[in-house]
């Protein structure tokens, strides 16, 4: 039971922000420097018939210890505000919500049972990422969102697939029942209809038993902007903006909304780096993929430099690191920046990276072959930053690069017949190159086969496409289980060391050696050809003599009936003072060969 309301409630000396359970009972604390008064009310005094004062502590905080309040226990604060509004708000610090315009649920991260999960993320040359989007990965009924548990039951799928890593977009509570989750409501509550926390707890536990690491996606750029009680939470504001947890000048703006947080305000800070690290510590995920940095380093993505917004992603990134020590933090920034992946920067350790993308995905949609820059796709293949081959995240599709407008990558190529020769022959050369060059491989839901639908929230996979493209799919698993190096055959696609050996732009042609330490089991050699030409008898440098043999043609039958099976081993000779091996390759393919021991 609750205490009597006529008594005296005295301010909590126990820590923790928001709801936090202890032995017989629950203490509650909010921010809210600018209120009269502050109590709490819920299931547990009959609503409004007993609120609970809460008292004012240092700081603008106030609190108070409820005895009698266990788990599942549903709670409002009522706030008297700045100017004598009457103020109901979520807790924002909710670990749990009934619903984005509910109440806040108590929830106790101890009474999870992680069944013994140790799980260590596996290092950064060692990641294949896959993206993906709970409420449309997998449905029973087409007219609901998916879950957390429908998504796990596709696990198999990715295992056999062969990635090292699930990117799951946000899942902190959203407005309604179907989102992207690009518009948080409550930070620290996970989206209700996808099942709550303790199914994203299961999510991550049951992707840690089968090998794969779980990367959370998340939004401190700017909140909301609906069903979002942070807004004027205790009444003030200044220019009619957001309040204590938003800047109240013109760098409130952004574009999904008028609601940048207060990077400057020691308060919010906290509670980004709260939050950030309650994902780490209570929910064991293995990352975090921050949603468009240029909108916390910049006012304006770019131009106008926010430097709270720089040190903000410093602070929170080198005290999580030092917490949490193989974690990996990935900034979606896309705009060239080294500073971005430097320590004496924002601190990430990989950045997406549009050097790559852009170029590629043009590339592959050009309906002439002279159109196609082969020196481009060679800068796209080498870039990299801080001379590490690893901080940048390459891909084809991403869950920008297939909606508002734009398509997934066969259709693009091929409108009419997205599954078509060319658009096949193409979108996997494309997904080839993200991966065989250096960087952090990333696919999108259904890339592995040929999804053509746009991305949209509420249109699940086709996974009947998975049977019927199921040479698709083993193309890309066999290129993962390469970039992986899971035979011992392919150790330089994990090397930092990469070199183009040839560069023909009138016969679109290219090939690379990637490299770790050198010598066979190490050396790797990818040709490509761009171009709608088979090519025979092509001479390629190479660092050593000896054997090479053909670990992946992307034109093998067995990946499509209609593919013509052109490629072979080649043995290296000498000519003119240099090693070299001769190769044919089909048209729009990719060779991977291995220096054999």
């Amino acid at each position: 039971m609750s205490q009597n309301p006529g008594e005296t409630s005295a301010a909590s000396t126990r820590p923790g922000m928001g709801a936090t359970t202890y032995d017989g009972g629950t203490t509650f604390r909010v921010w809210a420097p600018f209120a009269q008064d502050v109590s709490v009310v819920g299931d547990f005094t009959g609503w409004d018939e007993r609120p609970v004062p809460l008292q004012r502590e240092d700081g603008g905080r106030w609190s108070v210890d409820v005895p009698g309040v266990t788990s599942g226990a549903e709670y409002k604060f009522r706030l008297t505000g700045a100017g004598g509004q009457q103020l109901s708000k979520i807790d924002p610090y909710a670990r749990r919500v009934t619903s984005s315009v509910g109440n806040g649920v108590v929830y106790d991260h101890a009474e999870f049972d992680w069944q013994g999960d140790d799980f260590a993320a596996p290092p950064m040359d060692d990641l294949v990422i896959y993206e993906l989007h709970i409420g449309s990965f997998f449905t029973e009924d087409p007219n609901r969102p998916g879950t957390f548990a429908l998504a796990f039951s596709k696990f198999d799928h990715l295992v056999a697939l062969g990635v090292s890593a699930v990117h799951v977009m946000p899942i902190m509570e959203f407005a309604g029942d179907r989102s992207w989750g690009y518009n948080p409501a409550h930070i620290f509550a996970v989206e209700s209809v996808y099942g709550g926390p303790d199914a994203l707890k299961t999510f991550v536990r049951e992707a840690h038993r089968r090998g794969i690491a779980v990367i959370l996606d998340v939004v401190y750029n700017h909140l909301g902007p609906s069903d979002l009680d942070l807004w004027q939470f205790d009444g003030w504001s200044e220019n009619g903006k957001g309040g204590i947890y938003f800047f109240n000048d013109d760098r409130s703006s952004t574009p999904w909304g008028d609601t940048r947080p207060d990077y400057g305000r020691a308060e919010v800070r906290q509670f980004i780096f709260d939050n950030a690290q309650s994902w780490l510590r209570d929910f064991h995920v293995d990352g975090l993929r921050w949603d468009m940095t240029p909108y916390i380093r910049s006012v304006d993505g770019g131009g106008r430099d926010l430097p709270e917004g720089w040190s903000l992603m410093h602070d929170v990134n080198s005290a999580l690191q030092q917490q949490f020590s193989d974690v990996v933090f990935i900034a979606e920034d896309m705009q060239r920046k080294p500073e971005i992946t430097r320590g004496d920067g924002a601190g990430f350790h990989t950045q997406w990276d549009g050097a790559f993308v852009h170029p590629v995905r043009s590339a592959m949609k050009a309906l002439d072959d002279g159109s196609r820059s082969m020196g481009s796709l060679a800068e796209a293949v080498t870039t990299r930053y801080n001379d590490d081959a690893f901080q940048r995240v390459v891909y084809t599709e991403s869950h920008d690069e297939v909606a508002n407008g734009k398509a997934r990558l066969p259709e693009e190529i091929d409108g009419n017949d997205p599954r078509a020769w060319h658009a096949r022959k193409r979108s996997t050369l494309g997904a080839a190159l993200a991966l065989t060059s250096p960087g952090v491989p990333m696919l999108f839901q259904g890339q592995e086969f040929l999804e053509d639908e746009w991305f949209r929230d509420d249109v699940p996979l086709e996974w009947s496409l998975k049977e019927t493209y199921h040479g698709i799919e083993r193309l890309y698993a066999d290129l993962i289980r390469l970039r992986r190096n899971a035979s011992g055959a392919s150790a330089g696609l994990r090397g930092q060391q990469t070199a183009v050996t040839l560069l023909d732009d009138q016969a679109k042609l290219m090939a690379y050696v990637r490299r770790a330490q050198g010598g066979p089991g190490d050396d790797v050699l990818v040709v490509v050809n761009a171009s709608a030409q088979e090519r025979r008898d092509v001479v390629v440098p190479v660092p050593a003599g000896g054997r090479w043999r053909l670990l992946v043609n992307s034109d093998a039958k067995i990946y499509s009936d209609d593919y013509g099976d052109l490629g072979s081993d080649a043995d290296a000779f000498e000519e003119n003072g240099q090693t070299r091996v001769r190769v044919s390759i089909a048209p729009y393919s990719v060779l991977v060969y291995g220096l054999a021991g």
